[in-house]
């Protein structure tokens, strides 16, 4: 099911959590924010739109990391009933698409539920105070040809390390919506 993501709630405040990644080692969200923010995407391993912009979200990640903003991602979908986005499958994926970035299994889909997370990709960016100034997507290319594409969320970012605020535009982003348990 395609879903969108909500308009950006500018100034909500990020709920800390501690989520471990597939080698079972916790990352705690507060340990991350930085002077300049934090990026916390939500994804899976079987979305093809995640699947789509795998490559640009390390690279683009990356950079923002280089910059100073921390990124993690979180993966809420119920793997129980979606096998191929279990601890597993996870560490694969990370590493075919080089992710420079922790990769969180949420378990009981408490943080994805706390964050009111929709789709996957679902990104949040905030800034050094912990407060939601991007939800947005990652840049305009999607599924398409990235050749000539905006990287929304990497301007985005550099302009909430630099002023604190988010871009009053913003494009949601669009993916499979997330495996909720029943």
């Amino acid at each position: 099911m395609l879903l969108d993501t909500p308009l950006c709630d500018f100034g909500w405040k990020a709920p800390d959590f501690t989520l471990k990644d597939s080698d079972g080692r916790p990352f705690t969200m507060s340990d991350h924010l930085g002077d300049k923010g934090l990026v916390i995407v939500f994804i899976c391993n079987h979305c093809p739109y995640v699947q789509a912009i795998g490559k640009r979200l390390a690279s683009d990640a990356q950079t923002l990391i280089d910059g100073g903003t921390n990124v993690l991602a979180v993966m809420s979908n119920d793997y129980r009933a979606v096998p191929s986005d279990g601890a597993a499958y996870m560490k694969r994926f990370a590493a075919h698409y080089g992710f420079p970035f922790p990769y969180l299994i949420d378990e009981d889909q408490a943080v994805g539920q706390a964050y009111r997370a929709v789709c996957t990709p679902d990104f949040f960016g905030f800034n050094g105070n912990g407060e939601l100034q991007y939800r947005g997507r990652l840049d305009d290319a999607g599924m398409g040809d990235p050749s000539n594409r905006t990287p929304e969320l990497l301007n985005a970012m550099r302009q909430i390390a630099r002023t604190g605020r988010g871009p009053s535009h913003q494009t949601p982003s669009i993916g499979c919506s997330i495996k909720w348990a029943s």
